[in-house]
């Protein structure tokens, strides 16, 4: 059944026309793609209550954008779609999302948390294409919005961690693979990504399980694999990238930065990886250790690439 969302649109007007910063505004202003209603299917949120007991959405419905813009004086013309991870069960909103955006900003860099759905039969149709066709969508948006957000299309990025890195990079490497209808023009290609301790592939002895799961569900073709495996995706038109991770991480092994780096470079593609020592997985900006410095990295990796 398909469900339409006049106050959603209504209300994405007035967003678009008027942003303001911390404005959360939905990412489809007519029918989502492939969606199913499901009257008792409704998104909630656990956690947040402690450093440590992390803000978790789950059950997303209606995807948004979350505009954390500088002003027109600090910009820098840069942006970044931010995509939280947590498996694609869950979202991490907050130190793998909002946090993530404040630290942008400092950099005079406009910031957008994307809300994505999450992998459900109960409410797509296909649902491998759900999150990838949001994060298309939002690209999408930013590009068509540049000149009023103080935005230069040409420096527009995508930073994801964990499973929002493996949506980040299938961003980067997909963004050319209709996945819903589009005829706007607008490309949903990113200038560049910053990948952080990401599930890249989905081939056996790399892959996060439970990430490839949600996503193909427990046995996935050979084919969905490979699609999904974006190591084997990347071209010589593959955004360039910087992969941040952790030896140490037991959740999503190195070896996936490792092999997208190893592809990236193999095509000529621009990439910077940084393997630290110690971190895990799921850390934000940093817990203490060596891995904590990964976002002076970043600053510095990005400082040098937006100025090119």
């Amino acid at each position: 059944m398909k469900q339409f969302y006049p106050l959603l649109i209504t209300s994405l007007l007035l967003s678009l026309n008027g942003l303001q910063a911390q404005e959360e505004f939905p990412v489809w202003e007519t029918q989502i793609p492939g969606q199913i209603f499901a009257s008792d299917f409704k998104e909630y949120t656990r956690g947040g209550n402690s450093e440590s007991d992390v803000l978790r959405v789950y059950q997303v419905v209606e995807p948004t954008l979350k505009a954390y813009l500088v002003s027109e004086e600090a910009a820098t013309g840069a942006a970044v779609l931010i995509c939280p991870g947590g498996g694609y069960q869950f979202l991490a909103i907050d130190h793998e999302g909002y946090q993530i955006a404040e630290w942008l900003n400092s950099m005079g860099i406009s910031a957008f948390v994307l809300k994505s759905r999450l992998p459900d039969d109960q409410i797509m149709e296909d649902k491998s294409l759900g999150p990838l066709q949001d994060a298309q969508k939002a690209i999408r948006i930013l590009r068509s919005n540049a000149k009023k957000w103080n935005i230069d299309p040409n420096k527009i990025g995508v930073l994801g961690f964990s499973a929002g890195g493996h949506l980040a990079a299938s961003l980067s490497t997909l963004y050319d693979t209709k996945v819903y209808p589009d005829d706007t023009k607008v490309s949903a290609r990113p200038d560049f990504s910053i990948l952080i301790y990401p599930v890249i592939s989905f081939q056996e002895g790399l892959t996060h399980g439970g990430t490839r799961n949600s996503l193909l569900g427990k046995a996935p073709t050979k084919d969905q694999i490979n699609h999904f495996s974006n190591e084997l995706q990347v071209n010589g038109e593959t955004p360039p990238a910087l992969l941040i991770h952790s030896i140490d991480d037991t959740a999503v092994p190195v070896e996936n930065s490792l092999a997208y780096a190893k592809q990236l470079k193999k095509y000529g593609v621009e990439v910077e990886l940084h393997a630290f020592a110690d971190g895990g997985h799921g850390y934000g900006l940093g817990r203490g250790g060596t891995h904590s410095i990964w976002n002076k990295n970043a600053e510095n990796w990005l400082a040098v690439f937006l100025k090119k």
